[in-house]
């Protein structure tokens, strides 16, 4: 009998680690964080918890702030990767007690610093410190401003982009260095992928845990030792500060609600003991992105390679059960469709095309900027305010003849201004005249032949359906990895992406003609070309211009887009806003857009219609 009680006793020692871990009536919210480790993080330890402890797990979307304000008012219960010092929104809720920060999962902390290639520095071995960068300025130069290098900073609206500047500022690099910002860490990771693999300098902001931390040799520019002082002062967007200091070693853990750490201690306990090596980690996000899974396929493979490491973490109960699961996964996630896939072809495809062409690519971009792009947007910054209003007020008349209109064009740039978007709006402007350029020069004689030659008809009606369906975002990864970051991809992603309305509608509009008219211009002696341009077109200008005005204000919502891989304009306001949960700053760029698409819209449709 005292035997059978004993083992009782052990019994529930045992299992109570995970039948009493979680309240099966509330699932537990994670954060979807949108960086490799993260995902990684995430999905790791949602695994843990929903198979090794049984608890009812949900991972939540989101933009990085909206997920921390998200978690200090329990909406979400974990962070599954926390920079610790990183963040204001946390630093506050911490010192409210809202939030708990938990754990160290990355042995040694999170490093990050300005790198260079190691081959940059095998052949300029005196580059060294953050003081030689001044004398080795000509290895960067920045395409779209030759005569200055160019400094890539850390993706647009992260904490890293503020001390960045402030360190470039202060060193004096700011009057050699441009402080060129990529948008999102995607677009900074292609760019130095690409340069990687053409073997060109590149100079950049980095950090790890990374995929490219294993997958590339990178070496790091010494900067001074680290003050903290210093460095909480570099911290702040209006630090007037002229100090330099090195980079701190994050700790790098994962944050909780207080309600959470207190509702649930042994999941607590979990993640005080969960511990990463920094060359696992690194090795495990770039196997997830080398071989295209997502956090939940890597974190199955990682439990799968790594069971001395996990079964530390878990309690006893929670590693048999977690282990079970392991044990039934290959039938669990069995199918009965084959595993095929074009990505790891295509992929090598453009890997083996930048290695092999990426320069001659570069020197087509260079050519874009130089001609195009560059002088029209200088064209554009070097016009007076008052007089680009008079412009856009004399073209909204002339397009409807109607003096309310013009006024609110004028009246609408000039709100524009009064946010102080005067200079990104005339960036985006340039862009899209450019683009528009770009498809007209184009798109109107793909039409024609595509409306007088039926095979080619029916050859090119499939392609423009694919360049209609496919996402937007789809454009960006060729062209970022081919051309780099900046106007020049986002420029060929656009005319690629509106092109195919104004082919459609040309065509369209062509075909329309009454064949009367055409049989009537024949009869009396009009050759081929006449016909062309005395008959079909005129007759066809109104689908034109509708295919005009279509193009062009999916032109709009492409360069938007293209912040994300650099592209300066009020897109960047946009992806900035969202990245720092600035509700003010995205409604007056949102703002600034719409109103630019309202104008460019009204304008276009006037034309199209002919009125005068």
């Amino acid at each position: 009998m005292k035997s059978l009680r004993s083992l009782g006793i052990v019994f529930l020692l045992l299992f109570s680690g995970y039948t009493y871990a979680c309240d099966s009536n509330k699932p537990i919210k994670l954060g979807a964080l949108d960086w490799e480790s993260g995902q990684f993080s995430t999905a790791l330890l949602e695994l843990i918890l929903r198979e090794g402890y049984g608890c009812q797990t949900e991972i939540v979307p989101g933009a990085t702030t909206a997920l921390e304000t998200a978690l200090t008012q329990d909406d979400i219960q974990i962070i599954a990767e926390q920079w610790v010092g990183r963040s204001p929104i946390i630093e506050q809720a911490v010192a409210e007690k809202r939030v708990h920060i938990i754990g160290n999962t990355l042995r040694g902390g999170a490093t990050q610093g300005w790198y260079v290639p190691a081959y940059v520095k095998k052949k300029h071995p005196k580059l060294q410190k953050v003081s030689d960068l001044s004398q080795f300025a000509y290895l960067f130069p920045d395409p779209e401003h030759p005569n200055k290098a160019r400094f890539l900073n850390c993706p647009t609206g992260w904490a890293c982009e503020i001390f960045n500047t402030h360190l470039l500022k202060n060193t004096g690099l700011s009057q050699q260095f441009n402080n060129v910002h990529p948008g999102t860490g995607a677009a900074l990771d292609a760019e130095i992928a690409a340069a990687y693999e053409q073997k060109q300098p590149i100079l950049f902001y980095y950090w790890q845990p990374t995929g490219l931390m294993a997958k590339y040799q990178f070496e790091p520019i010494i900067f001074p030792t680290y003050q903290s002082s210093c460095w909480e002062s570099l911290l702040h967007q209006d630090s007037i500060t002229t100090c330099i200091s090195g980079f701190p070693s994050s700790r790098l853990a994962m944050s909780v609600s207080m309600a959470f750490a207190q509702q649930y201690p042994t999941l607590v306990a979990l993640i005080n003991s969960i511990q990463f090596e920094p060359q696992i980690l690194n090795q495990a996000i770039l196997e997830m992105t080398e071989n295209k899974r997502n956090g939940s396929i890597q974190a199955l493979f990682f439990l799968q390679q790594y069971p001395e490491l996990w079964q530390q973490w878990l309690s006893p109960a929670a590693a048999i059960k977690l282990q079970q699961y392991l044990q039934q996964g290959d039938m669990a996630h069995s199918s009965v469709f084959a595993s095929w896939s074009i990505a790891d072809k295509l992929n090598r495809y453009l890997v083996n095309t930048v290695q092999d062409y990426g320069s001659q690519f570069r020197q087509i971009s260079q050519f874009s900027l130089d001609y195009l792009l560059i002088p029209v947007e200088k064209g554009l910054q070097a016009t007076p305010a008052w007089l680009m209003l008079i412009i856009i007020g004399c073209i909204g008349w002339h397009a409807t003849r109607k003096y309310w209109f013009a006024l609110l064009c004028v009246t609408g740039f000039y709100l524009i201004g009064t946010f102080g978007l005067w200079l990104p709006l005339m960036q985006t402007l340039a862009l899209l005249i450019v683009s528009a350029l770009f498809i007209t020069l184009f798109g109107i004689p793909i039409g024609i032949l595509m409306a007088s030659n039926k095979k080619l008809h029916q050859i090119l009606q499939p392609v423009l359906d694919v360049i209609q369906t496919m996402p937007s975002f789809v454009y960006l990864i060729p062209v970022l990895m081919l051309f780099g970051i900046g106007k020049v991809p986002a420029l060929f992603a656009t005319v690629v992406y509106a092109i195919a309305p104004l082919i459609r509608l040309t065509a369209l509009g062509i075909r329309q003609v009454s064949p009367q008219i055409i049989e009537a211009a024949q009869s009396f002696g009009s050759t081929r070309w006449q016909l062309l341009l005395w008959v079909l077109l005129p007759q066809a200008k109104a689908s034109i211009m509708a295919g005009i005005n279509q193009a062009v204000m999916m032109s709009l919502g492409m360069v938007v887009l293209a912040s994300m891989i650099g592209a300066k304009g009020l897109g960047e306001h946009v992806l900035q806003a969202i990245q720092t949960l600035n509700i003010g700053q995205g409604v007056e760029a949102g703002t600034a857009i719409v109103i630019l698409a309202i104008i460019i819209d009204r304008i276009t449709q006037a034309y199209g219609r002919g009125q005068k």
